[in-house]
């Protein structure tokens, strides 16, 4: 590895490790290692950027990024979580078998972690501590069941390693269907033992519903809860891509919550888009100084290096993903999730396909230790959005998600050393 190289990823780890934001620490890199390092010419930068921006899928992004928003704003999310708990409400913990629930619906329509928590955990947090099942469980399960918003399709990150690694979009989200509903069916599972030992559902926490109100609250969510059908069905049956599916996602919520559930304005047309621009921006301006820092890569060929030496020590398959298990683990504990696909997919990619691991089945693996990150300090944002909900504190969050980010790691390790799970839908 040469000088350059190894300058190029100190400098990094120093940023990182002196709290700089992830997007800054990879720009500052990145022009440093242009001024310092190399003859590249500085035109370089926005030649590369804008053949890297001008890519249709990321269109996507800013798209679902705005459909989440009216979806929150506008009565959708309520309505998908009375539907939950019109389902499972009677039950045994009940109020928290709905926070699950509605975390994976609003996931399959959202593609945002961040989103997901901030849509459920607005309603059903107050609601489950009112209902007496405690403050730390309550947070610590929507902070963990949020982060399926970026496995179950369609998913921000994967678009993200779609164009990373020149990946079909629409496998990946065909992919990410069976493993988060395996990760929401282990939650659901998890809910169920601690609501048995803890008495949740029963007494004061029992949540009680006429049949009535039960298909009163059905009713007035069918047109939410075929949101997700009317997106993922539109692009699995060639009617739309994932990019056009956006934007009919937009489309619709805007049709649904102004004409229908009439929750929405044209006075807050405004602010919802300010809000989503704000958003979108940020998170672009991380992808942008990825990409530039794996241009930076590339050109260092440490790829390329990385491939070879990992390849000399003849690692089998399951050796291999088990490597990149443990330093996805660490990583999503430092960097935010696009940033880490943007870094470590063009070094995994290769390796992988040498061994015959496929991409797809990589891109979930990648994305769902990336989704225990959310949830893990010192940098995991849903823990940040939760404590803001909840108003506890960040550490108290992170301390009360581990029993439920553990049940995470276990769909994990399932779905990485049985690659059916992912593959089934798309094979």
């Amino acid at each position: 590895m040469s000088a350059a190289a190894i300058a190029l990823l100190v400098t990094l780890l120093v940023l990182l490790l002196s709290s700089a934001p992830i997007a800054v620490a990879l720009g500052l890199t990145t022009f440093l290692y242009f001024f310092y390092f190399t003859t590249i010419p500085l035109t370089q930068v926005p030649e590369t950027l804008t053949n890297a921006l001008n890519s249709f899928p990321l269109v996507a992004i800013p798209f679902f990024v705005l459909a989440a928003t009216i979806m929150s704003r506008g009565g959708i999310s309520r309505r998908l979580t009375e539907a939950g708990l019109a389902a499972v409400g009677g039950y045994r913990g009940g109020l928290a078998m709905t926070a699950v629930l509605s975390c994976v619906f609003f996931a399959a329509i959202s593609g945002s972690s961040p989103a997901t928590v901030v849509a459920v955990g607005t309603l059903l947090i107050p609601a489950m501590i009112r209902a007496g099942y405690g403050r730390d469980f309550s947070t610590g399960l929507i902070a963990t069941s949020g982060s399926l918003g970026i496995l179950i399709p369609p998913s921000i990150p994967l678009i993200v390693y779609g164009i990373a690694t020149e990946t079909s979009i629409g496998d990946l989200f065909l992919a990410g269907i069976l493993p988060g509903l395996l990760a929401g069916a282990l939650l659901l599972a998890m809910v169920v033992v601690v609501s048995r030992r803890r008495g949740y559902g029963t007494g004061a926490t029992a949540v009680d519903m006429t049949r009535a109100e039960k298909v009163r609250a059905f009713r007035d969510a069918i047109l939410s809860l075929l949101l997700p059908v009317f997106v993922l069905g539109g692009i699995y049956g060639g009617f739309f891509t994932p990019t056009e599916a956006a934007a009919m996602a937009v489309a619709y919520a805007l049709l649904v919550s102004l004409l229908v559930y009439r929750e929405l304005s044209w006075r807050d047309i405004g602010p919802i888009l300010l809000r989503s621009a704000r958003t979108s921006a940020m998170v672009m301006f991380i992808i942008a100084n990825g990409i530039l820092f794996s241009f930076v890569l590339t050109y260092e060929r440490i790829p390329a290096e990385v491939t070879g030496a990992l390849l000399a020590l003849n690692l089998q398959p399951w050796q291999f993903l088990l490597l990149v298990t443990v330093l996805l683990l660490i990583v999503g504990c430092f960097m935010e999730t696009s940033s880490a696909i943007l870094i470590l997919a063009p070094i995994l990619f290769p390796i992988a396909t040498e061994l015959g691991v496929n991409p797809v089945h990589l891109g979930i693996i990648i994305v769902m230790n990336l989704e225990i990150g959310m949830v893990t300090p010192p940098l995991g944002l849903n823990l940040f959005v939760a404590s803001g909900i909840s108003r506890m504190s960040v550490l108290r969050v992170a301390r009360a998600a581990l029993p439920s980010a553990g049940v995470l790691l276990i769909a994990l390790l399932i779905v990485t050393f049985v690659p059916v799970i992912s593959l089934a839908l798309v094979e």
